[in-house]
Order: C-alpha cells, then sequence, then structure tokens
C-alpha cells in the first residue's frame, strides 16, 4: 500500500453541482488554497445526509480559515442536483458537491470500492502546494464528525505556518504547542 500523506492531489476535471448551478471543478481550482475532499458513498443514502449537513454547519468556519470543501461522490451532479431539490437537510449545503461517475477522484485517494461502484467514507485535506496533509478512510457505516475535522483542520494550519512546532494530542487552538528538540526525548 502507497501512503498517501504528503502525495500530490490526483488530476481532475469533474462536473459539479454548486448554488443552484453546474460547474467544472478541476485540479488546477485547487491549487494555490487549502481544499477538504469530502468522499461519501451515494446520494440518497442514511448515514451520509447527517455528514453532509454536519459539515454544512462548519462550511463558513472553514471558509473563514481559507479552506474550500468539496463533497465527492460517484453520483452524477444531475444527481446532486435532485438530491438537493427533494432534501430539506441537503438545501442547506453551500460548498460544490463534485460529480465522479467515473471514478478518476475515488481511484486517485484510493477510496473507491470496485465492486460496489462507490467511494468509502474518506477525508483529505490539501495544502496550498497540492500536497495531501491529512487522509482519514472508514467504514461505510461509521460517520464522521465535523468538529474533529475543523479541529485537525486548525492543527494543519497551525504547523504549516510554525515551522519547528507540532501539535500534540487532542490540540485546540490557542493551546501550547510542542518544538521538537533533543531536550524533549523521554521527558513527555
Amino acid at each position: 500500500m502507497t501512503p498517501i500523506i504528503n502525495a500530490q492531489l490526483p488530476e481532475f476535471n469533474v462536473q459539479a453541482y454548486h448554488n443552484g448551478n453546474f460547474t467544472t471543478v478541476s485540479s488546477e481550482d485547487v491549487k494555490g488554497k487549502w481544499a477538504i475532499f469530502f468522499f461519501y458513498p451515494a446520494d440518497f443514502t442514511f448515514v451520509c445526509p447527517t455528514e453532509l449537513v454536519d459539515l454544512a454547519s462548519k462550511y463558513e468556519q472553514l471558509k473563514g480559515m481559507g479552506v474550500e470543501v468539496y463533497s465527492v461522490s460517484t453520483d452524477s451532479h444531475f444527481v446532486h442536483k435532485a438530491w438537493h431539490d427533494a432534501s430539506e437537510s441537503i438545501r442547506k449545503i453551500n460548498y460544490p458537491m463534485l460529480a465522479d461517475p467515473t471514478g478518476v477522484l475515488s481511484r486517485g485517494f484510493g477510496v473507491m470500492i470496485e465492486e460496489d461502484g462507490m467511494a468509502y467514507r474518506g477525508t483529505f485535506l490539501v495544502n496550498p502546494e497540492g500536497k495531501i496533509k491529512i487522509a482519514e478512510i472508514q467504514d461505510n457505516s461509521i460517520g464522521r464528525n465535523a468538529d474533529e475535522l475543523v479541529r485537525k483542520v486548525e492543527a494543519a494550519l497551525f504547523v504549516a505556518n510554525h515551522p519547528g512546532e507540532v501539535c500534540p494530542a487532542k490540540w485546540k487552538q490557542g493551546a501550547e504547542t510542542l518544538k521538537p528538540s533533543i531536550d524533549l526525548v523521554g521527558k513527555i
């Protein structure tokens, strides 16, 4: 298995549904900014809308931190629109919903379930240089928590802006960090 941390964002050009419009999103659009790719199995399912709405509740906070959010499933952009129109919950989503019917993104991030034609629940944070800094993949029966994702994004942004510092377990914005050195060996 090839490690995905610090791997380069795969090249892509896909359709999306965003704020009432069909649009195209490519890897070129992502370069130069922080981005979350939030993979989920399928529209019109059960756990997926709970996660997407939870993430939607953090979207403005993430945007304020300079992070764009992209949800991704192997459904088409037409299905994303139909789900948005049919579901009161999904109408709360303001971030782009990427369509990946060919699986180019799902395979590129290593979350494609080939026999099902859908993705595992995968969450990835990509930095402005296009490198994957956070990767989390889990079974489709286990939902994610947007609060924990925001905490991890805050830590990633902090260490990117403070070379030589690292964030310990459960670190939150404003808490003390660590500066790895020989003086800390065996003292933590």
